[in-house]
């Protein structure tokens, strides 16, 4: 778990650091035309710019997420295939958006497919995270039946 939560949080402020160095804010650079750009944001809400302002609230949310996952990997005991790498993706990517918020009041995202909000990798470990999680839990619950 843990060796995933540290190849997402590295992963993530590598790539941010280099989006912040190669780009102008609001700089739109096409990695494939019309369909992969790199396009430095800067977001102070959720997915899709929602709640945006809101710093205080996504804070304890990311504080909350984090003390949960780590509580629930404690307590649990599961050694299941998904259930490790997806808890570390989930904090990794919590961890690489909080350490932003805490810096600078808003999330660095570069990635945009031109029809999809633009994102980064914290983002990619925690949806990838939390689907395999989700994935794992389904399992588990299928299997109890």
């Amino acid at each position: 778990m843990y060796l995933w939560m540290v190849l997402v949080f590295v992963a993530d402020r590598v790539t941010k650091a280099l989006a912040v160095q190669g780009l102008s804010l609001g700089e739109s650079l096409p990695v494939i035309e019309d369909v992969l750009h790199l396009t430095y944001v800067q977001n102070t809400g959720a997915a899709f710019g929602i709640l945006r302002g809101r710093f205080l609230f996504f804070v304890v949310a990311n504080v909350v997420l984090f003390a949960g996952i780590l509580w629930w990997h404690y307590f649990s005991r599961d050694a299941h295939l998904l259930s490790r790498p997806a808890a570390g993706m989930i904090l990794g990517g919590a961890l690489g958006n909080l350490v932003d918020r805490m810096a600078w009041g808003y999330v660095v995202d570069f990635i945009d497919f031109r029809v999809w909000p633009v994102f980064n990798v914290a983002d990619i470990g925690l949806v990838v995270g939390s689907i395999l999680l989700a994935v794992h839990l389904w399992r588990v619950s299928a299997k109890e039946e």
